[in-house]
């Protein structure tokens, strides 16, 4: 038998914990055990390790299981073999900076850092749509998510890793100056002089508002041309989509495959399946391969 036939897969966000117990042999989540808990990103180091360990112990609870076997989707920059955490100026967990997170974590949950694996956030999302979601049946990915920032990652022969190009040159500034929330809220401003509050509102007046689909398309101009930017230097056979923005693709995938199409490239793109869900599976699948059988 699998003797990790449960793993608690935890997403570490800039406010919030979700962690949810994963069954790795149906690669199911076990929906009752979910659990997501506000988190101060700017609180001391042990406050926020308690309230970790809090949630933690609520998820494993709902699910009538000891704490066991612990996988997590972290920001970085970070040593996630290590546990060691590299993360400064960019307004969250930076009182971790030089911190082994991992044994800090281990030591307030009462097991062996050896029980708990770390990936990048990003590769995770990947990860989990690759283990239980939209690209199952594939080994060469690439992972974008679209929200308040921009996360990549891509996966070859099944390995992921964070791909780190939000911050990669493109255009007149950086990626996720172009394929974030931020983008749509100030080319909203710039074009009305009106604030508006999330993407969601936009795709919402989509239909009557001329500027709205204006800037849907101006959006899926900079995606296809990022994307393809993507492709000249990865050997993916599919694209997959998460992030509060993907929410919205009605509005703007077909413009992306058509320029797909003019540009001869036949690579498919699918959707997230898990959506918020997906860090989480990728994390629980970091113990996909260490699975101890009898």
């Amino acid at each position: 038998m699998t003797t990790n036939k449960y793993v608690l897969g935890v997403d570490i966000g800039g406010s919030h914990i979700t962690a949810a117990v994963m069954d790795m042999e149906s690669r199911l989540i076990l929906e009752d055990s979910y659990t997501r808990c506000r988190i101060d990103a700017h609180g001391k180091p042990a406050t926020i390790i308690n309230n970790w360990k809090a949630a933690i112990d609520l998820a494993y609870g709902k699910a009538g299981l000891e704490i066991d076997k612990i996988g997590i989707a972290m920001p970085g920059p970070f040593d996630y073999e290590n546990g060691i955490s590299h993360i400064a100026g960019n307004d969250k967990y930076e009182a971790f900076y030089g911190l082994n997170v991992k044994e800090m974590l281990a030591g307030a949950l009462g097991i062996e850092a050896g029980n708990i694996l770390m990936k990048n956030d990003a590769a995770c999302f990947l990860a989990g749509e690759m283990f239980a979601g939209a690209v199952k049946d594939y080994a060469n990915v690439i992972g974008i998510t679209l929200g308040t920032g921009l996360g990549s990652a891509v996966a070859a022969y099944g390995n992921t890793r964070d791909a780190n190009l939000w911050c990669s040159s493109f255009q007149d500034g950086i990626a996720e100056d172009y394929l974030s929330t931020r983008w749509f809220l100030k080319r909203y401003y710039q074009l009305t002089g009106v604030n508006i509050i999330d993407v969601k509102s936009l795709t919402e007046l989509y239909d009557e508002s001329e500027t709205i689909r204006t800037i849907f398309d101006e959006f899926s101009q900079h995606l296809a041309a990022f994307l393809m930017l993507f492709l000249q230097d990865t050997e993916a056979d599919v694209i997959v989509l998460g992030g509060n923005i993907s929410n919205a693709w009605p509005r703007f995938l077909p413009n992306v495959l058509k320029a797909f199409k003019a540009n001869s490239i036949e690579v498919p793109l699918r959707i997230s399946e898990l959506n918020e869900r997906a860090a989480i599976a990728g994390a629980a699948s970091c113990w996909e391969n260490l699975a101890v059988t009898s």
